[in-house]
This record gives C-alpha cells, sequence and structure tokens, in this order.
C-alpha cells in the first residue's frame, strides 16, 4: 500500500505544472484611474460654456460677465498645471488629485446658491478652474514618468485622449441636463461626480511604484521613491526661468499654442455658430463635435504608438500639415445638412485634434528630463492661451466679416506655420563623459 502511495506522488510530481498566468502589471490600474479622472476633470470643465444662456435668463448678467468667467476656467486650466506637478512632486499625486476633486465639488455645488455675478467668477472660474487645472495633462505626464520606462508614448497617447474626449463625449449629456432639468440640476450633478471619484482615486492611485514595491513598467531594476521636493511654487518659477533661456520651449510652446488655437478655441468655440450659419441645427453640429471626441480616442493613442517609433519633430510636421490643409477645406463644405465630405472631415479632424501631445511631451522628456512634467505644464498654459485668444478673436472676426471664413484660412496658415517651428526644433544631444583618464 505504501508503495502505491508512494508511485502514485511520484507520477503527480512528474505531471507538467501549468505555468500561472502573467500578473498585470500595477502601473496598468494606475493608468486606469488617472483615464477616469482625466475624462471626470475634462467632463467638469464643459459645463461653464452651457451656463451662459440659463444664467443670462435667470439673473440678467451680461453675457461679457459671463463669459469672463468661462475665460477665467480656462486660463487657470493651463497656468495651473505647471504649480501642480511641482506639488505632486512635494505632497504626492493622490493627495493632490483628491484635493483637486474635491474643489471642483466645491466650486460646482455653491453655485446652486449663488445671487451674484462675482460668485460665479470665485465657483466656476477660480475653484473650478483650479481643480480641473491640477487634473490637466501635467498630471498626465507625472504618472507616465513615474511608472513607465518604456510605452511611454502609448500611455501619454490614451491619457490624452481621455483630456480631449472627456470634454466634447459629456457636452451632449450636459447640454441634455440643462436644456431638460435646469442648470441647477447639472451643477449638482458635476458637483456629485467629482465627489464619487475622491475615493476611488484615494483607494486605487499610488504616487510611485516603489509604494507597492514593483519596479516602474519596463524597468530592469527597482527604483526608489525620490524624496519630497519641497517650495513647489518655486520650482515651478525657477523651471520656467530655466526653460525660457532654451530655444526648444519657445519652439514648443509656440506649436502648442497653435494647437489650442486649431482645436479649443477655433473648432470647440466657433464650429456649432458656424454651421449654424450655414442653416445647420446646433442640436447636428454639438453631435458633429462629439463624434469627434470619438475618433480623437483613436488618432491619439495612435498617435502615442507613433512617437515610440518615429521621430517626434516629423510626427508633428506632419501633424500640424494635415490639420491646415484640413482647415482651407472646411468653409466648403459646410452645409445645411450633414453630408459625406462633412463627415470625412469630422473623422479626419477627431483623429488630428489632440495627436500632437504625444510627440511634444516626448520632446519635453527629451530636452528637460526630470523637469520635463513642469516644463510641459507651462507648454500646456500656452496652448490655453492660444485656444483663448482664438476664441475671442474668431468671434471679432465673424462680426467684422460676417463670416467664418477668414478664421479658418487663417487657422490653415497658422498650423502651416507650426509644421514648420517643429521641424526646426533640434535633437538634444546626450553629454559624452570624461573619462578620469582624461582628467588625470
Amino acid at each position: 500500500m505504501t508503495q502505491t502511495t508512494d508511485a502514485t506522488t511520484a507520477a503527480a510530481d512528474s505531471r507538467p505544472t501549468r505555468p500561472s498566468a502573467p500578473r498585470i502589471h500595477r502601473a496598468w490600474f494606475v493608468v486606469a484611474v488617472t483615464f477616469v479622472t482625466i475624462i471626470g476633470a475634462a467632463a467638469f470643465r464643459s459645463l461653464p460654456g452651457l451656463l451662459i444662456d440659463p444664467l443670462n435668463e435667470t439673473f440678467h448678467w451680461s453675457r461679457g460677465t459671463i463669459g469672463l468667467a468661462v475665460s477665467i476656467n480656462l486660463a487657470l486650466y493651463g497656468l495651473t498645471a505647471p504649480f501642480a506637478a511641482a506639488l505632486m512632486d512635494r505632497f504626492g499625486i493622490r493627495r493632490v488629485v483628491a484635493v483637486a476633486l474635491t474643489v471642483i465639488a466645491l466650486g460646482s455645488g455653491l453655485t446652486v446658491w449663488m445671487t451674484a455675478a462675482w460668485q460665479l467668477l470665485l465657483c466656476w472660474g477660480l475653484l473650478v478652474g483650479l481643480g480641473s487645472g491640477s487634473m490637466a495633462l501635467a498630471f498626465a505626464a507625472t504618472v507616465t514618468n513615474r511608472w513607465f520606462t518604456v510605452r511611454k508614448g502609448l500611455v501619454t497617447g490614451i491619457l490624452t485622449a481621455a483630456s480631449a474626449s472627456g470634454q466634447l463625449i459629456f457636452l451632449p449629456l450636459l447640454a441634455w441636463i440643462v436644456t431638460e432639468h435646469g442648470w441647477r440640476p447639472a451643477a449638482v450633478t458635476v458637483s456629485l461626480a467629482a465627489l464619487a471619484v475622491v475615493p476611488f482615486v484615494w483607494l486605487l492611485l499610488r504616487d510611485h511604484p516603489a509604494d507597492v514595491g514593483q519596479k516602474p513598467y519596463g524597468a530592469t531594476e527597482f527604483v526608489p521613491k525620490p524624496e519630497p521636493v519641497p517650495g513647489a511654487a518655486r520650482r515651478a518659477v525657477t523651471v520656467l526661468l530655466s526653460a525660457v533661456r532654451t530655444g526648444p520651449f519657445w519652439l514648443l510652446a509656440g506649436t502648442f499654442a497653435i494647437c489650442g488655437a486649431s482645436t479649443n478655441g477655433l473648432i470647440q468655440t466657433h464650429f456649432v455658430p458656424a454651421a449654424h450659419d450655414h442653416g445647420m441645427p446646433p442640436t447636428a453640429a454639438a453631435s458633429l463635435l462629439a463624434v469627434i471626441g470619438v475618433f480623437d480616442v483613436v488618432g491619439t493613442i495612435a498617435s502615442g504608438w507613433f512617437t515610440d517609433r518615429f521621430e517626434p519633430r516629423r510626427l508633428l510636421a506632419v501633424y500640424y500639415a494635415l490639420r491646415g490643409i484640413s482647415l482651407l477645406f472646411l468653409p466648403m463644405l459646410l452645409a445645411a445638412t450633414v453630408h459625406p465630405p462633412m463627415i470625412f472631415f469630422i473623422v479626419f479632424y477627431g483623429l488630428d485634434w489632440v495627436a500632437t501631445v504625444p510627440p511634444t511631451l516626448a520632446l519635453c522628456r527629451e530636452q528637460y528630463g526630470d523637469d520635463s512634467a513642469i516644463v510641459f505644464g507651462w507648454v500646456l498654459a500656452s496652448h490655453q492661451i492660444g485656444a483663448a485668444l482664438v476664441a475671442f478673436l474668431g468671434g471679432v472676426a465673424r462680426d467684422a466679416f460676417g463670416s467664418y471664413n477668414v478664421v479658418w484660412y487663417a487657422s490653415g496658415a497658422l498650423c502651416a506655420v507650426a509644421a514648420l517651428m517643429a521641424l526646426v526644433i533640434r535633437r538634444r544631444r546626450p553629454v559624452m563623459a570624461v573619462p578620469a583618464a582624461a582628467i588625470a
């Protein structure tokens, strides 16, 4: 009996064991949490523009006053990013994002009780602008730099798609809430959504791979968690002062300003009224913007994949050149109905919407190393400044010329300039170490 048992045990030991399925690296869970958070931040920013007509009817505030709150929100979204990146280095990603979501919830919720215009500037302009800016693309850059040593372009594309598409995709939903139930339920919805994400972030997001005893994705050896960097605001300004002394910073900031001008400032702001000028219903035009958001996900992720494999400068030049050409054709495509050439434009523009972000961030990493997230935050600020300028100047041009044609042509020319600027950026040469024998 004993011999039989021993033989059975030996046979069992000799059977081949099935290899255990490879565990998914924790970095991809962090990407998933970051993706959802950035989508939410983008959705929160889409509501202020929808409040213009309802607030004008409710409080009889001028459109200029309401628009000022939206402008403050837009500007702070960009200007907050570099300081938020520095704060993440000081206090950790999880804490900064949790506080930012709470600030958004507070700002949105307080609007329900506002009675004066300055309260709108404080709530939607200041609080929501600061909160959403703290979860801008600099947040994505910080997560990517800490958790990945390979596939950075792909991850950047995924997180960039979340930022750009969230606002466009959620715009129809929030517009429906405002239309059917009023602006106050929409504001409460944003507030509750922000609060709902806080525990999700706190439980699942981690600041660094070392916090869970793992290496960054693709790393060959363990990377210890860096010490907190004090003086967040001072560091953000110091990095800026250092970066402005370099030519690549101005080229990156200039091209990204044109990116913002030709996307958020131009199409997102003026496409619906321009289409309405040609007889297209606003609901149909808004639906086309949502389609842009859907295809932006595909285009930006693909751009991240390309960035891992091709020269980022050349990718930027191609993206801006194609965008400029498409804008030159847009005046001929606008009509009262949605026809196949317009659908082709929408799909193409969606694929190219923020495909510029992965190669721009890759160039920031190449040029500025450990400070790249903060530098990219300042470059993102130029993106928002460009968007704000064209959002304003586009309306001025419409009033002056009676149509948007000159705006499309001028923006197409700007994209051509951006393509040339991208090619001018010089690749940074690695510094060669001097052998000790040579020093002796």
